[in-house]
């Protein structure tokens, strides 16, 4: 199983283009690589790829890598996209995919509302080609290709639901991806408030995870005074502290763990941070746009 990282970086991308925080001056300056927002590509073959989240920077990042370029007229490699949830740094690349002769949309039942009736992005993109709905159960196998797999599971979460959403179940998953053929398993997580029991479980063993790594500190845009709420009151689990993710996921025995969806002011992005050496200590990695993890 072959998964490329299209973008690395949260909503807003790295840097954020209203934002004069240190790690983004730090970024213009030229002491760390820019980052397109959080989105990956996943292939059994190497021929037919599918889209883990479809983001505002997706027409950059298909040009970016050659397996996704069409091979004539508009044959595409691309079989599909499937979401984790509603949010727009996650689902606004749709529009820019309108040109499709037609795109198969895997969803939950909650995202698909808020994609029609709430944010309208499903209601506009048919305006411009047919979308064949897929409905994701979590819980449930679904066969995506000859040799891939996946099976979506629920990430709690307390975050407001925006859009009128008021069903918790669905509305934010991740995504457990297996190669059926070699055995290979990798768990797709750019959003997650808390490692609960029942996401353990999903996660334990896995080859490789790609995991939130929104912010450093729970009370990182609080103290550089960016915004009122902190990182998990706006559904992320921090990095650091005994309660964090670095502690948490360094005792579940998963082979190869890749932070992604990494917020512009995350000290991490930037290399020979502290905060990037401990991520390093503990035997993870900060991911970059173009990184191809193979399982």
């Amino acid at each position: 199983m072959l998964l490329r990282v299209l973008g690395s970086a949260a909503g807003g991308g790295s840097p954020q283009w209203n934002c004069g925080c240190p790690v983004c001056a730090a970024v213009r300056s030229g002491a760390g690589p820019p980052r397109t927002q959080s989105s990956a590509a996943v292939s059994a073959d190497g021929r037919r790829w599918f889209l883990l989240n479809a983001s505002p920077d997706v027409r950059a990042q298909i040009e970016d890598f050659p397996g996704l370029r069409p091979h004539d007229g508009r044959t595409t490699p691309l079989e599909a996209v499937l979401v984790t949830d509603a949010e727009l740094d996650h689902t606004l690349g749709l529009l820019l995919l309108r040109e499709a002769r037609a795109l198969r949309l895997y969803a939950t039942p909650a995202v698909h509302k808020v994609l029609w009736d709430g944010t309208g992005v499903l209601r506009t993109l048919e305006r411009y080609c047919p979308v064949e709905w897929r409905a994701v159960l979590p819980g449930a196998d679904l066969a995506l290709a000859d040799g891939l797999s996946c099976r979506a599971f629920d990430v709690p979460t307390t975050k407001r639901a925006r859009f009128g959403a008021r069903a918790d179940h669905g509305r934010v998953v991740g995504y457990r991806l297996t190669d059926e053929r070699g055995g290979g398993t990798l768990v797709y997580l750019p959003g997650v408030q808390a490692l609960t029991r029942a996401l353990r479980r999903e996660i334990e063993g896995c080859g490789c995870l790609l995991v939130d790594g929104t912010c450093w500190r729970d009370d990182e845009l609080v103290r550089l005074g960016l915004a009122g709420k902190t990182s998990r009151e706006m559904g992320h689990l921090p990095m650091d502290g005994p309660d964090g993710s670095l502690a948490l996921l360094s005792s579940l025995g998963v082979g190869r763990v890749v932070f992604v969806h990494v917020n512009n002011t995350n000290p991490v992005l930037l290399d020979g941070t502290p905060e990037r050496r401990t991520v390093e200590e503990y035997g993870m990695e900060v991911a970059m746009d173009g990184l191809e993890v193979r399982v």
